[in-house]
């Protein structure tokens, strides 16, 4: 992310970071320069910018390649003395809008968004407040513009129709772009060596899956050189000085290269990796005339977000060396902790030759990123040098991709048109017929038998209207027995000591604490003063202060005051239930070798959810859809027993109630197809998610792994190919294979393939599934031999003995035969005797 200078727009216009992590075998001597996307957004006419060569931009409101959804409007700038052309016009979004690009070829895509704050008689686009997302990642979050910015960033993108979402914050609010750019960067890097994974206390690693992450560019500095406007690079790059980020300037000097151009071989850098000039210039270790220095190394230090994984690409080109007889190595450092050896001549083989070293380094808590590089004792020359370095932030959490219809296209000839309208028609009446028929399969509903819990997307703000409301919404149903002082938080937390945290999300950061009756708890605080989030808060408590299960986490109290809003939940010692399947953030994403997790213990585990998603639809008296059921909202305790987690998207309703037409909220990779093509949901699109989540137990991988080939990218999908195939053992954790029998898989397959049915009717309740589960584990334990038409019963009951469920007196908090008695209710200490709840991994999802 990088500023604009106003004073001269045009020089800081467009900037690319072109790492290619792609798949494709493109070779970047052969790349040819892109005409397609530039967009000139919310204007009627074209825009040329200049640059090496100049670059078109088209208009948004007459192209055929790409089309606009939602409702939006144009605006121009009231001063167009101030800017660049393609900066005089903007389009505005005042409800969730999308620009649908048709993609061909598949690979890794550079996506710059372009916004510039001008005021116009309609809009001052400096109150604009929103979020964008694209390809299934949340790419800026509460963004707002006071200067002019661009904003760039690196995505893989496998689908034919590449779609990219701008959604306001808040009602009062509103989205715009200035301009957007969107298009295949060449091959520059070499995708069968994964990068160097680094971390502040200087461990070593590989960092895998980059491909299925996002990448957003922070920094790219021209080392020992001026700035690079985007008319002297090859790609309109821009480059700024490097002096600002020095710890030491005395410590180093420039250095120049007189040659006309640097010695490019294959296989290493290219002018696509860098410009010339960042080859051409360095800084290097400020050596005196005596072949000594006073300083010892050279540091570089920058901003970054704290605790997130960074790219960093740092550039060489040997311009110090005068002859082969100077041999130079010296080393690298990042944190400090870490070195690596560079050894330019080992490397190419030649002085003036580019090349460049790759690492993913995690930042640490204290939002600083230090480089440095100094001499090593085994070279002949004391000394070191850096031409350029480009950092990158990697966004490693994925969201929704949004729905969207293309508009019919506009015919040129009233004949022409006349026919194919009357083609069109018909067939639209068909499909019509065919949806209504798939989605109104269940009783209709009326939607205002579900205004218990609010329906509030993960974009809604809290607006400041009275104490007592929340987007109108009435709080008067919250359990103000359950409310905790702000100061009762800060004893739990010790003051939110850092060395307490044991997570982050989108809510905010999670506390392990102690409460001074000595109950271990974990305290959920969204960031000081941010609204964002507020609906989901009071709908979690809402529905945890109503309910109680053995099999769904506990809320044990909450604050809202001084602008806080901070959830206390049970302890959950052992975590989420994916931390014990696999492991993810680039390490593997494959099962893990340090799960102990036997084919028994994993029946048992989804046992215990399902009887939570169970008591949620049918045994709460409330008919409440989750909504959001995924592995990392399934929650072990120190017993290894499995709850059911985060309820803030949840739905609440009553019971004769079938479904409601409502937004899509959920996570990527887990919804109900049904539940996104007609918008209406149901008890059955939980049982779908579970479908997901049993097949992530089964496999140990994740529902999305866009490291994968095509088919095998959606678990659900490359699961039901297996089982329809009679061949889910071919899919199955390798840490299990040999030790499931094969009646209890075939049991368990069924089940995944009856919760994954397309349509919601056809799908069991989850009453049946826990049936299920519990016969496959039956027949895990007996493995005794049974006909392959007995194992395929949906109804298990002649085999399991129905257990008694104990109907207690309950006035507002149901019981199931697994919970403790009412009269224990009284005594806290009681109620949470194993004390539980877990680190809440919050890194996708809500």
């Amino acid at each position: 992310m990088e500023t604009l200078r106003s004073h001269n727009p045009l020089l800081s216009l467009l900037f690319l970071h072109l790492l290619q992590f792609s798949s494709l075998s493109l070779l970047s001597s052969a790349y040819t320069l892109p005409n397609k996307y530039f967009i000139n957004c919310g204007s009627n006419s074209d825009v040329s910018v200049t640059g090496a060569p100049n670059r078109n931009f088209i208009s948004d409101e007459n192209s055929g390649s790409f089309y606009l959804v939602g409702k939006t409007s144009s605006v121009s700038d009231t001063n167009t003395s101030n800017s660049s052309p393609l900066y005089q016009t903007a389009r505005i979004f005042t409800n969730p809008s999308s620009y649908v690009l048709q993609i061909d070829p598949s690979g890794t895509y550079m996506v710059r968004l372009h916004f510039y704050a001008f005021s116009s008689s309609k809009k001052n686009l400096s109150n604009a407040q929103f979020n964008v997302s694209a390809s299934g990642f949340s790419l800026l979050s509460n963004f707002s513009v006071q200067n002019p910015i661009i904003n760039e960033f690196m995505l893989t993108i496998n689908v034919s129709e590449f779609i990219i979402s701008f959604t306001p914050t808040q009602k009062s609010s509103f989205a715009f772009a200035n301009a957007i750019e969107v298009f295949l960067a060449p091959n520059i890097t070499d995708v069968s060596t994964p990068p160097i994974h680094v971390t502040p206390s200087g461990a070593r690693g590989t960092y895998d899956g980059l491909l299925s992450q996002a990448l957003h560019t922070v920094y790219r500095a021209n080392v020992g050189g001026p700035p690079i406007t985007p008319n002297k690079d090859t790609l309109w790059r821009n480059w700024v000085s490097d002096d600002d980020y020095l710890v030491t300037p005395n410590a180093a000097k420039n250095s120049e290269f007189h040659s006309d151009r640097p010695a490019y071989r294959p296989g290493g850098a290219t002018e696509y990796s860098a410009p010339d000039l960042v080859y051409q210039t360095a800084k290097e270790l400020n050596v005196n005339s005596s072949g000594g220095s006073n300083f010892v190394n050279i540091t570089w230090r920058f901003n970054v977000s704290k605790n997130a994984p960074h790219f960093v690409r740092v550039h060489f080109c040997d311009i110090v060396s005068t002859s082969y007889n100077d041999v130079l190595q010296f080393n690298l450092y990042l944190y400090s902790k870490f070195s690596q050896n560079i050894f330019p001549y080992n490397v190419v083989g030649q002085l003036a030759v580019p090349f460049y070293e790759d690492f993913v380094v995690d930042s640490d808590n204290s939002g600083l990123m230090d480089i440095i590089i100094g001499p090593r004792n085994d070279s002949i020359t004391k000394t070191a040098f850096l031409n350029g370095v480009e950092i990158m932030e990697v966004i490693t959490g994925s969201g929704l991709v949004t729905e969207v219809k293309k508009p019919p296209k506009k015919h040129l000839f009233v004949v022409v048109g006349s026919v194919v309208g009357s083609v069109a028609s018909l067939l639209m009446l068909v499909v019509v017929v065919v949806v209504f028929l798939n989605c109104k399969r269940a009783k209709p509903v009326e939607p205002s038998v579900w205004q218990a819990i609010p329906d509030y997307g993960g974009g809604s703000s809290y607006v400041s209207t009275t104490e007592r409301t929340v987007n109108g919404f009435p709080l008067d149903n919250l359990n103000l027995g359950l409310k905790l002082s702000f100061q009762e938080i800060l004893f739990a937390t010790n003051n939110f000591d850092t060395k307490l945290m044991i997570g982050e999300g989108g809510f905010g950061k999670v506390y392990k604490a102690t409460l001074r009756n000595g109950m271990k708890v974990a305290v959920k605080r969204s960031e000081p003063g941010n609204g964002q989030g507020r609906p989901e808060f009071h709908t979690e408590i809402i529905v945890l202060s109503s309910i109680r299960h053995r099999h769904l986490v506990s809320l044990i109290g909450y604050c809202d005051e001084r602008s806080e809003m901070i959830l206390v939940y049970e302890f959950m010692e052992k975590g989420t239930l994916r931390d014990h399947l696999y492991i993810l953030n680039g390490e593997s994403q494959k099962s893990s070798s340090q799960s102990e997790l036997s084919w028994n213990q994993r029946l048992q585990l989804c046992i215990g959810a399902a009887k939570g998603l169970d008591y949620l639809h049918n045994s709460s008296g409330r008919g409440i859809i989750h909504r959001d059921v995924k592995s990392t909202n399934i929650l072990l305790d120190e017993d290894y027993v499995a709850k059911v987690a985060d309820f803030g998207l949840s739905r609440l309703g009553d019971l004769d109630q079938t479904h409601v037409s409502t937004g899509v909220k959920g996570s990527f990779g887990y919804l109900d197809p049904e539940y996104f093509r007609c918008l209406q949901l149901t008890q059955k699109s939980d049982v779908y998610s579970f479908g997901v989540v049993l097949l992530e137990v089964l496999c140990a991988r994740p529902a999305i792994n866009n490291s994968l080939p095509g088919k095998e990218v959606n678990l659900a999908e490359w699961g039901l190919f297996w089982q329809k195939k009679g061949q889910l053992e071919n899919i199955v954790d390798p840490l299990l294979v040999g030790k499931i029998n094969p009646n209890s898989l075939r049991k368990f397959g069924e089940t995944v393939e009856k919760c994954l049915k397309e349509y919601g009717v056809q799908r069991p309740n989850m009453n049946d599934v826990v049936w299920d589960l519990e016969y496959a584990l039956q027949l895990q334990q007996t493995a005794r031999h049974r006909e392959p038409h007995e194992d395929s019963t949906t109804d298990a009951s002649w085999v399991l003995p129905v257990p008694a469920i104990q109907q207690l007196p309950s006035h507002s908090i149901p019981i199931d035969e697994y919970d403790i008695p009412m009269d224990d209710f009284t005594d806290t200490s009681r109620l949470y005797a194993h004390g539980v709840f877990s680190m809440l991994n919050i890194d996708d999802g809500r």
